[in-house]
């Protein structure tokens, strides 16, 4: 007998996430030196002084277990979204936000929904669960963005089954939103049996007026879940924090599956003090408006048609398999994403970086582009 045979059948087909390639282990493969990592949506500026302030405060206290409750991040959170704080659940990045949510609320025999190109996560803590997975075709660019969340048709997907849909806003790795209006009348016809789990990762990057903040709507959808995140704008990837906020009730619920000291003492505080320091959000947001730009403009030059993107990356189409591209990038020592796994294996996405860095990954394109 096999391990494999011991494990629980909803894992016996899973497929585990896969994250964008480490410098340290593209180094390793190439004996290269000098990597430009555009591969995980990471704020190229790093975290604020004031973050790495705080971790160096708290490095003397690593022998004490941090606190569970996280009573002074989610009270610094609570007064920053204007919520309280027992409508704040805190997660290891918000991917397990995600997981709780799916271990709360998903059993064998009921479902989930999500989008066709929407993040991986989804469909893999739904299936961990027993639960169904039901995906459902994204725009084909003829009733609203190409590769978006075709919300009339999620909608038309809801059963009494559907106790969960999970809506990427914006979607990674397409880069496109979903506007107040469209996503205000589909959480108006989910039933009361449905939980609906907004996920905002990339909120803080997106300056469309139409753009919704959907923790304002939480007093008339009892049943909704907002998941965002340090790990993009803030620049804490490595520390993994991450939050929910619902109501009280919801909040309670994930509290029961979340494991004890789940955020660690390091990343509470680079959060608490990353949250205050509005000044170097306002950077990361002109670095990324204008390396948005810049990429944007160099790839439509090269016709290569990138997505619209409101976020901090964009996905481009080669117009052929782009496995092959994102090898060569890397022997110029370039780290991209291919997104054949999210169904999109003419694309690969690029995160904004620096100038500098957006220069170096458009150089090594066209050399690897060199009929």
């Amino acid at each position: 007998m096999q391990a494999s045979d011991l494990a629980a059948p909803a894992l016996r087909g899973l497929t585990p996430y896969q994250p964008g390639k480490p410098i340290a282990e593209l180094a390793r493969e190439l004996g290269l030196r000098d990597i430009v990592k555009l591969a995980s949506n990471e704020n190229p500026l790093g975290p604020s002084p004031a973050a790495l302030a705080a971790v160096e405060r708290t490095l003397a206290e690593l022998h004490r277990y941090p606190d569970g409750s996280g009573y002074a991040l989610k009270a610094a959170l609570a007064e920053t979204l204007a919520v309280e704080p027992n409508q704040i659940t805190l997660g290891n990045g918000s991917s397990e936000l995600l997981e709780l949510v799916a271990r709360a609320f998903l059993t064998p025999g009921s479902a989930a929904l999500f989008s066709e190109h929407a993040f991986a996560v989804y469909a893999i803590v739904t299936q961990a669960t027993g639960a169904r997975g039901v995906t459902v075709p994204a725009h084909d660019g003829s009733r609203g963005p190409r590769y978006g969340h075709d919300l009339e048709a999620m909608a038309e997907r809801v059963d009494g089954a559907t106790r969960v849909v999970f809506i990427a806003n914006p979607n990674n790795p397409t880069g496109t939103y979903l506007k107040t209006a469209e996503l205000r009348r589909f959480l108006t016809g989910l039933p009361e049996s449905t939980l609906a789990v907004v996920d905002e990762a990339y909120f803080e990057y997106v300056e469309a007026p139409d753009y919704p903040n959907t923790l304002t709507w939480l007093a008339d959808f009892p049943n909704l879940v907002v998941t965002r995140t340090f790990s993009k704008i803030y620049g804490l990837a490595g520390l993994r924090v991450g939050y929910a906020v619902s109501s009280p009730a919801i909040a309670e619920l994930l509290d029961r599956v979340r494991q004890p000291f789940n955020v660690n003492g390091l990343a509470l505080a680079a959060a608490e003090a990353a949250l205050a320091d509005q000044e170097h959000l306002a950077r990361a947001l002109r670095v990324n408006r204008a390396g948005l730009r810049q990429l944007s403009e160099a790839l439509t030059a090269r016709q290569l048609n990138p997505l619209p993107s409101v976020g901090n990356f964009l996905s481009f189409d080669l117009g052929r398999p782009a496995a092959p591209i994102y090898d060569a990038l890397l022997r110029h020592g370039v780290i991209v994403r291919p997104i054949a796994n999210y169904g999109l294996p003419q694309h690969l996405r690029v995160t904004v970086g620096t100038a500098e860095q957006n220069a170096a990954f458009l150089a090594a394109l066209d050399r690897v582009l060199e009929p």
